[in-house]
């Protein structure tokens, strides 16, 4: 699969070249003329490098690195600055931003090439290098029942719904059929989309996502559909878009319920005809693609409420997969926690594994997660970066995660946000009463019964002010 190489730098000269050295090296390129539409672009297309100009209008380099910095999906793109002149301050601004690298203007092709290779490469063995910390955390890891996806492919599916909507999904993912995956933000809707263009026969094709959310409606057409040389301001050279380049593939339409209404009719089109017409070009061209969508809205809500054109909804709802939140499904809580460390101790060059204590994991399996499973991977890479010894402890978790919350109290005041936390407080101190109650007071098994391991349980307890009972025969 080609390398995707964004190049952001307003010269118009400079970026053509780029375009066309690159392009003519096999790689595909995205160019942005300004730094706010490289971040978009950034966000939305997941590019493997970017090449950044440091002096540029609306926002210069050092702005798109601490953005693309600052989201977790980009956190760690290799980033390469362009500098007209190499002093010191400018170079040192950039490394301490967390650039990769940085070419000096003018520039030769041998010095352009092998930046870009030297920091492809690392990429590499740094991606390499975590997958097999990921597989070792999971070989050693003997009590984990047996997965239909290995979490070397990021996947843990231990849950009974999980692994029946993963059944499903393989199944849908032999045939044709368009796929929308439905699920709150972060529950891993792009890793389900992963899995079934993996499992499908187009698997040896790409598998290209867009964050629809990320990009404007001008440039959000124009990477979907291509354009033709000359088509809008900054259009040098002729491009095919999205659903050509993935021909043969798949394409992951991601935040599909943020497309403009435009965008919506020209996407149904392309869905019933399987043709395309670029920006500013005259005659179709076909393409050979499969969809799949993602959302976290309601689109048959939208659709009813003029919002979302109630036939693209159906074109794109050919078998729809919910993913349940993480809260829903914390016995994965623990393995994604061990893949997770041992992804983020390869990435940090940790030569010695860090684990987790007890305490640390009764709060994360006790914790509601509204991030679902980006935030539990974010709160596991910081706890890295914080912790020095072999263990990861509470005091290298967010306050938001360590501090207690109010204990059970009927008689606490009854403002409206008091009065809801009570009551979901008192709906949990029945669940738990009620499963100690079906289990004889066997906590290992109402533990199961509730779905947390008996240390969280334990915890529970504690906190929900419930003493803790004896085995009954």
């Amino acid at each position: 699969m080609k390398h995707r190489i964004l190049v952001i730098e307003d010269d118009p000269a400079i970026r053509s070249n780029l375009v066309e050295i690159l392009g003519e090296e096999g790689f595909e390129v995205m160019a942005a003329e300004n730094g706010a539409d490289g971040v978009a672009l950034a966000l939305a297309r997941r590019p493997d490098l970017a090449i950044c100009d440091i002096t540029m209008p609306i926002l210069d380099g050092y702005g798109v690195l601490r953005a693309v910095r600052e989201h977790p999906s980009t956190a760690s793109l290799p980033f390469i600055f362009l500098t007209a002149k190499a002093e010191r301050s400018d170079v040192r601004t950039g490394m301490t931003l967390g650039a990769d690298d940085y070419l000096t203007k003018p520039f030769t092709i041998p010095e352009l090439l092998d930046a870009v290779q030297t920091r492809l490469r690392r990429m590499k063995e740094l991606v390499s290098r975590a997958r097999e910390a990921v597989e070792r955390a999971g070989a050693a890891e003997e009590v984990s029942p047996p997965q239909p996806f290995s979490l070397a492919d990021g996947v843990v599916v231990l849950d009974a719904r999980m692994k029946a909507l993963y059944e499903q999904a393989a199944k849908a993912a032999a045939a044709t059929i368009n796929v929308l995956i439905l699920g709150e933000t972060g529950v891993g809707k792009e890793i389900l989309a992963r899995a079934v263009h993996n499992l499908s026969a187009r698997s040896a094709g790409p598998f290209l996502a867009l964050n629809c959310a990320a990009l404007t409606e001008t440039l959000l057409e124009a990477e979907l559909f291509g354009h033709e040389k000359g088509s809008f301001t900054g259009a040098l050279a002729a491009r095919a878009g999205l659903f050509e380049s993935a021909s043969g593939g798949t394409v992951f339409l991601d935040e599909v319920g943020e497309l403009p209404l435009s965008i919506q009719t020209k996407l149904l089109r392309v869905l019933e005809e399987r043709r395309v017409m670029r920006v500013g070009a005259r005659a179709a061209k076909d393409v050979d693609v499969r969809f799949v969508a993602a959302t976290n809205r309601d689109l048959e809500t939208l659709a009813q409420a003029g919002q979302f054109r109630e036939d693209l909804f159906y074109r794109l709802n050919g078998i729809s997969f919910t993913i349940p939140p993480l809260r829903e499904r914390r016995a994965e809580i623990q393995p994604l926690c061990r893949m997770f460390l041992a992804r983020a101790c390869a990435e940090n060059n940790r030569s010695a594994p860090v684990g987790l204590s007890a305490g640390a994991l009764a709060l994360l399996e006790s914790y509601a997660w509204p991030g679902n499973v980006r935030e539990l991977r974010n709160v596991i890479e910081r706890g890295v970066v914080l912790c020095s010894g072999a263990e990861l402890f509470p005091e290298h978790l967010p306050e938001k995660i360590v501090a207690p919350r109010r204990s059970f109290d009927p008689s606490r005041d009854e403002d409206p946000r008091a009065r809801a936390e009570r009551e979901l407080l008192e709906i949990e101190r029945k669940r738990v009463l009620d499963a100690l109650e079906r289990c004889n007071g066997n906590q290992t098994r109402a533990a199961e019964m509730l779905g947390m391991s008996r240390r969280t349980l334990v915890y529970r307890l504690t906190e929900l002010s419930i003493p803790r009972p004896r085995k009954r025969d």
